[in-house]
């Protein structure tokens, strides 16, 4: 076969020789549909074909190739036996077995007193040395197909190394010539390999297995830049020419006089380019990231009031009912003494109020309204929406952060705001289609958590000290892993120390975990916020989101199992009244030298962008609890700390090119890595 056209890899595996319905059922099985999946499943590993072993020098268990004499075939006619071929050399005798195979193919490969080469995993019976179902027999003329270190591949079942390699190689022998979208001269001064020369070195030599391989970096570095010039191409359709809005910040300043506290010099900063945004002459898609209890919610809302001031209508979106309802509140609260008409809007919002705000908000008479993503369903329709700002949405992937900015209109600015602080490296690699703004100080209000660790062991010695927290009338998070008791895993779970802490404190206790319903959660959490409970036991799905502000203590059993950005955001929940910040953190003994030094790092910093730096280091992109649940793990081959140096000679390379890239020429690539649609690239 011969792959004469580029655009041919992009069509379903059924078009290759061999490869029929129920075949490809067996690919999808491992996410492969298209001819270029297979391009992209790398081999892990070789199996060594390449020495003929006399048979005097077999070893059992072991893959061999021998080249030996047929001297003899034996086919029963009694049922379930196997077939044998009796072949020797000249240094002994071996049978090659075969179940459930057909006497004319055997005779066919076998011909009596003829020299073949077999290959297979030897084994012993009956005082012989024997190969069950060879993996491969083929004459001496074409001994060179497998006498030689034959790539591995993950397969699954019904589909064995021999038929993959016959599936592969109609691609890896075959590639079309593609145009390289580098250079030669890039190149070779950043020592990567072309296009073709990369593949065919990936799937013939050990270099799918080395991930700093000039072969793997060159593929590592086709994959970023099909990422950054996805971003890019998205910034472009986003970041379109909007209305300016002219506005004095007249009531912004006011308010921000009148605040029971100073803005932070980060604070004033990234208020200051958001405000530069939403006067410029082209749409705000600006990212707001901040350590916890920054004071982003603060700068998001004073940003609101400009917005309003110029006679437009906004929206603020939380993932939550109880989350939404704080900003509410929040809002209220510093709107308190202007004109500023404030609304909220959840699921839960009665029929007959929900129809006012709707025609209320389709007249203009709402400026501000506070919800959870009921906000952007079809039937509310805005007069004059100007802004949209959506907390805690770190989940929004490339083509959703797009369809929101088209779903606000021409003139409507964009701000996402995030208190998961994310290592520069990912950050560009997710999110290289915003405007990225940070606060890392947080206000001088805010106390320093003091953190602690203690062993497990020695739990008992926390109840007088957690009955003196409640005395005081302060309020307590436990936070445990695992939901049910675990015969496997070694871990606390929820409901068995719920079931402990309520006996000891009957009627103070609240059990949250991610298998309660939506409502059964916010209920609980209302109660801890009215402080109808004192204590809750929960897993992490308190990691983000509400201020409880007479929570002060927070107790996290198996500490050393979670890593370093989950645990600080986990001690975020405490701390942000008036009262200081407790944060125990238990452990069982014999740790490894990562969780000795995870909490080393945590006890003596509350920097959340060192210790996310710090977390990757020490776990590796690809362990990072969180990142990879929240879909954030987008890479197949790039990893952000192994190939740091590959994603800022990516984001160098896609900026000098920016204006000059031709979507043709990069087609291609946009392909290969299935960023095409998501900016509407068509062409082959």
């Amino acid at each position: 076969m011969n792959l004469l056209k580029k655009d041919f890899i992009f069509q379903n595996v059924i078009k290759l020789q061999g490869v029929g319905p129920q075949l490809s059922k067996y690919l999808k099985r491992k996410k492969i549909e298209k001819i270029k999946d297979i391009i992209l499943n790398l081999p892990y590993s070789e199996t060594d074909r390449s020495k003929i072993s006399n048979l005097n020098n077999l070893e059992v268990g072991k893959i061999q190739t021998i080249k030996v004499l047929v001297k003899k075939l034996n086919f029963p006619r009694i049922r379930n036996l196997p077939n044998r071929i009796f072949c020797e050399d000249e240094t002994g005798s071996i049978n090659i077995v075969y179940f459930n195979s057909r006497e004319g193919y055997l005779r066919k490969i076998f011909p009596l007193n003829t020299w073949v080469i077999v290959s297979g995993k030897v084994n012993y019976y009956n005082k012989r040395y024997q190969i069950t179902n060879p993996d491969y027999v083929t004459s001496e003329d074409k001994q060179s197909y497998v006498l030689k270190n034959i790539p591995k591949y993950n397969l699954t079942k019904g589909i064995n190394e021999k038929k993959y390699r016959l599936i592969s190689e109609q691609i890896t022998h075959n590639l079309p010539k593609i145009e390289d979208w580098l250079n030669n001269d890039f190149i070779s001064s950043n020592n990567l390999l072309n296009w073709n020369d990369a593949i065919n070195r990936l799937h013939n030599s050990d270099e799918g297995k080395n991930s700093q391989s000039k072969s793997y970096r060159r593929l590592v570095f086709d994959e970023i830049c099909a990422n950054f010039i996805t971003l890019s191409q998205n910034r472009k359709i986003i970041k379109k020419r909007k209305n300016i809005k002219n506005f004095s910040e007249t009531l912004s300043k006011k308010i921000i006089k009148i605040l029971p506290f100073k803005l932070t010099i980060g604070q004033q900063e990234v208020l200051k380019e958001i405000n530069q945004d939403l006067k410029s002459k082209m749409r705000m898609f600006r990212i707001l990231q901040g350590d916890v209890g920054c004071g982003k919610t603060i700068v998001a809302l004073i940003s609101l009031v400009n917005v309003i001031e110029a006679n437009y209508q906004c929206a603020l979106m939380g993932p939550t009912e109880i989350l939404s309802l704080q900003h509410f509140r929040l809002a209220k609260q510093i709107f308190k003494d202007t004109n500023i008409k404030i609304e909220f809007l959840s699921s839960k919002t009665n029929r007959d109020k929900k129809k006012i705000i709707l025609e209320n908000l389709k007249k203009g008479k709402i400026d501000l309204l506070i919800g959870t993503h009921t906000l952007f369903q079809k039937k509310i329709n805005f007069k004059k929406l100007g802004y949209i700002v959506i907390d805690e949405q770190h989940k929004f992937g490339v083509k959703q952060r797009s369809d929101l900015a088209l779903k606000g209109g021409d003139n409507c600015d964009v701000l996402l705001m995030s208190a998961t602080p994310i290592p520069r490296t990912m950050m560009m690699s997710l999110y290289g289609d915003m405007d990225i703004s940070k606060i890392k100080e947080k206000p001088s209000v805010r106390k320093k958590i003091t953190t602690l660790s203690k062993p497990e062991n020695k739990i008992n010695e926390l109840w007088i000290y957690l009955n003196k927290q409640l005395k005081e009338g302060n309020q307590v998070f436990w936070v445990c892993p695992l939901i049910e008791e675990s015969k496997i895993l070694d871990y606390s779970s929820v409901k068995k120390k719920f079931n402990l802490i309520n006996e000891m404190f009957p009627n103070k206790v609240g059990l949250i975990h991610g298998a309660l319903e939506k409502y059964e959660k916010e209920k609980v959490l209302k109660d801890f916020l009215e402080k109808k409970i004192s204590i809750l036991v929960s897993t992490t799905v308190i990691e983000v989101g509400i201020d409880f502000p007479n929570a002060n203590l927070i107790i996290i059993e198996n500490s050393n199992k979670f890593g370093l950005a989950q645990l600080h955001q986990l001690r975020g929940r405490v701390g942000r009244g008036e009262k200081k910040g407790t944060c125990i953190l238990l452990f069982k003994e014999g740790l490894s030298k990562n969780a000795v030094k995870r909490i080393k790092i945590l006890k003596q910093s509350d920097d959340g962008f060192f210790i996310a730096e710090e977390d990757m280091k020490l776990r590796g992109f690809g362990d990072l609890i969180g990142y990879q649940q929240s879909g954030i793990k987008n890479f197949r081959f790039a990893d952000p700390v192994i190939h740091k140096d590959l994603f800022d000679l990516a984001e160098k390379y896609v900026r000098q090119n920016e204006q000059k890239i031709n979507h043709k020429k990069y087609n291609f690539l946009l392909k290969l890595f299935d960023k095409a649609e998501i900016i509407n690239i068509n062409e082959s």
